[in-house]
């Protein structure tokens, strides 16, 4: 598996813009992608909407999604990349959104189920996780994930 680190020096030498939306992870994915220097060529915009109201004023996410399927749902993660996508034009546009826990989950959303949204060229594409372990460990697992969906959709034959 390839680092967050290769995957954004990779990006960085394609020129692939990327922009994340974040509710689970608090802005560790920014994080991720701007602790490499050079960054600044292809990241331009990293939103926390970790509340529904940030979620709907920032990303238009519709009120009545978060109603019928909550901001844990393929539906959420969906329009949250469709509205960064919007918001930043950039190339890749992901968005994250789950239960870290420890606590929040239930039956039907158990602690660790993250849906991760990517939109790339118009399309828009939803993976849904089930990540175990802590806190820590689910927001880390959701960062590496997010970054490698990203290599998997903008950077095809681009390993040496």
């Amino acid at each position: 598996m390839r680092t967050v680190e290769d995957i954004v020096r990779k990006l960085i030498a394609k020129g692939v813009t990327v922009a994340a939306a974040e509710s689970c992870t608090g802005g560790k994915i920014a994080a991720a992608v701007t602790d490499v220097a050079g960054a600044s060529a292809i990241f331009g915009y990293g939103l926390v909407t970790y509340s529904n109201e940030a979620k709907v004023k920032l990303l238009g996410v519709s009120e009545k999604t978060l109603l019928e399927h909550g901001a844990v749902s393929e539906e959420t993660a969906r329009e949250m990349a469709a509205g960064l996508s919007r918001v930043s034009g950039a190339d890749a546009a992901v968005a994250v959104t789950g239960i870290a826990g420890p606590g929040g989950g239930t039956a039907a959303k158990p602690v660790g189920l993250v849906y991760i949204g990517l939109a790339v060229g118009g399309e828009i594409d939803v993976k849904k996780n089930l990540f175990s372990g802590d806190r820590g460990e689910i927001r880390r697992q959701t960062v590496e994930t997010a970054l490698a969906l990203i290599a998997e959709k903008c950077l095809e034959n681009e390993w040496d």
